[in-house]
């Protein structure tokens, strides 16, 4: 059985992509999918709006076969570990054949050209990208920059800039530099992304809109507003979420809680958090001191400069309240990848591949945590406690879902 990984957030799952899905059988060749997907926590430091559960069921009504969780302390990352940690857990499964990413430029071979130069770092990037923040650039920039500078013969440097200026394209490079560094036989493919941008705030006329665009409608108006853009079985768990009060799930949800870490904390306690680098513990203190209001996009906005994205802050306050330290997400740490392979979900397709992954596989395969003991599964099961903790209808159940629920099956 030819199986291709995909590597997801849903959040929620959209019309965009089903259509990865379609994509990712098509250009395979696949007989089945296997999603990686992030947990309560995601790449950009934002809390899903939905749980992992319910994002669970939405990818295998849209096609998806096995569903694996990205471990919390590579799901809450920078584009690098993120990306290792994901394509890690493909390879890792001894199934997964080919792996299929979505891009803004649909240029599989450029993108690799570059990979290939940036999977051995070039002497030099490190004090290149350090100069670029000197300059007032952000991180993504400055990467994006230096990568560009060293683009291989056959890619010039002003497409290549322009190329991993977009975030599909830059996460893709990623993936292919991952692949690379693992040794992996996986095969690459991408998709071009269709319809509407990454970033894209409002839906266009079609029926595929960004995340962002669909979280901003159920934000505002509750499921019924992204009915358009989501197939119908998201549509169903969406309303069964908002009617048991699990969603939506927002950084405001956490706010008493964050905030009353960040301003008990002394720098000292502060510094030790991941992310928290180049002074920005005495920066927090201090915004904590001027905030007009106690929130968190109050203090999303008191923090945030020309190079502080963001991004960085939403992972830096992700850290902060699930307590995760830079000892624990160091990249001597983070390079030794992934140390199980947790099964969220699966179909009948995906059974079968779960037996065949009892025989390849080069990680435990962990169907019930409570069955099984790692660092990195601590941090996943706090992290589902606190996730839960912002729901409106709290259930310690619930919280400790991580201990008592068997893997969604349909």
């Amino acid at each position: 059985m030819k199986a291709v990984g995909v590597i997801v957030e849903y959040n929620p799952l959209h019309n965009g992509h089903v259509y990865h899905l379609q994509e990712a059988r098509r250009l395979s060749g696949a007989d089945a999918v296997v999603a990686v997907m992030s947990g309560p926590f995601l790449q950009r430091g934002e809390p899903a709006i939905v749980g992992k559960r319910a994002r669970t069921e939405m990818a295998l009504h849209a096609g998806a076969d096995l569903v694996l969780e990205l471990p919390v302390a590579y799901a809450v990352q920078a584009a690098e570990w993120f990306a290792f940690g994901a394509v890690s857990l493909l390879h890792r499964t001894g199934v997964v054949d080919s792996l299929c990413f979505g891009s803004e430029s649909g240029d599989l071979d450029s993108l690799q050209r570059i990979a290939r130069v940036l999977a051995v770092e070039p002497a030099g990037m490190r004090e290149d990208i350090a100069r670029r923040l000197r300059e007032g650039a952000s991180y993504p920039a400055a990467y994006a920059g230096a990568a560009a500078a060293l683009a291989p013969g056959g890619v010039d440097t002003h497409d290549a800039a322009a190329l991993l200026e977009q975030p599909n394209n830059s996460l893709g490079l990623h993936y292919l530099i991952a692949l690379q560094r693992l040794g992996s036989a996986i095969q690459p493919y991408t998709a071009a992304r269709t319809g509407a941008a990454y970033h894209e705030a409002t839906p266009g006329p079609g029926a595929i809109a960004s995340a962002t665009a669909v979280r901003r409608l159920l934000m505002a108006d509750g499921p019924d507003a992204a009915a358009p853009y989501v197939p119908a079985a998201t549509l169903a768990i969406l309303h069964r979420e908002w009617q048991e009060g699990r969603a939506p799930i927002h950084w405001e949800r956490f706010a008493q809680p964050l905030l009353h870490l960040a301003a008990t904390r002394r720098a000292s306690e502060l510094e030790r958090i991941a992310e928290v680098t180049e002074g920005l513990e005495y920066r927090l203190s201090r915004a904590l001191a001027q905030l007009p209001e106690p929130s968190v996009e109050a203090l999303l906005n008191a923090l945030k400069t020309k190079r502080y994205t963001r991004t960085k802050l939403q992972r830096m306050l992700a850290h902060l309240l699930l307590n995760h330290t830079k000892a624990e997400c160091s990249p001597e740490q983070l390079a030794a990848g992934p140390g199980y392979l947790r099964v969220l979900g699966f179909n009948a397709q995906g059974q079968s591949l779960l037996k065949q992954m009892k025989k390849t596989a080069s990680l435990p395969v962990v169907l019930k945590p409570s069955t099984f003991t790692h660092n990195q599964l601590e941090l996943d099961i706090q992290a589902q406690v606190a996730y839960g903790l912002a729901c409106e209808h709290k259930d310690t159940r619930k919280m400790f879902s991580d201990y008592y629920e068997s893997p969604v099956r349909l």
